[in-house]
């Protein structure tokens, strides 16, 4: 999975044939016709409320990939005070929750020698002792 560049209309063609779930049961639940759906797998990016729909149909949280996008590659917070001190009525998330795609991801590239442990943490903002430790864990 790249997660680099997310094209989300041919990852939802790749589920609905996993999921085998009707073209005719999908066109009535997204209240659109074949030709709509086909659309929307050519389609690099769609919609929150229809990928909500998708999500649901094929109980699959597309979502998930585009966290999985901003942990790899959005920027480290600064910690700057006055970000850090902004009362907000929508919810806060932690960034640095990996999913095992992403550190399978990771290791992957350790072990294959694309990139360097310090490539990784320089790349990642993935703290060293975080990565030994998937080493350890996950890397036999």
């Amino acid at each position: 999975m790249n997660f680099k560049d997310i094209h989300i209309g041919y990852l939802i063609k790749e589920r609905v044939a996993e999921t085998e779930i009707s073209l005719s049961r999908i066109c009535n639940f997204l209240k659109c016709n074949e030709e709509e759906i086909e659309k929307m797998y050519l389609e690099k990016s769609l919609n929150t409320e229809i990928l909500v729909r998708w999500s649901k149909i094929l109980e699959y949280d597309f979502f998930r990939i585009y966290s999985q996008h901003l942990i790899l590659y959005a920027p480290a917070s600064t910690g700057d005070k006055k970000t850090k001190n902004i009362k907000s009525t929508i919810p806060r998330f932690r960034k640095n929750i990996y999913t095992r795609e992403i550190i399978d991801f990771i290791l992957e590239r350790v072990r294959s020698g694309a990139m360097s442990k310090s490539e990784i943490t320089e790349k990642y903002r993935i703290p060293k002792t975080t990565l030994y430790k998937w080493i350890s864990k996950y890397g036999k």
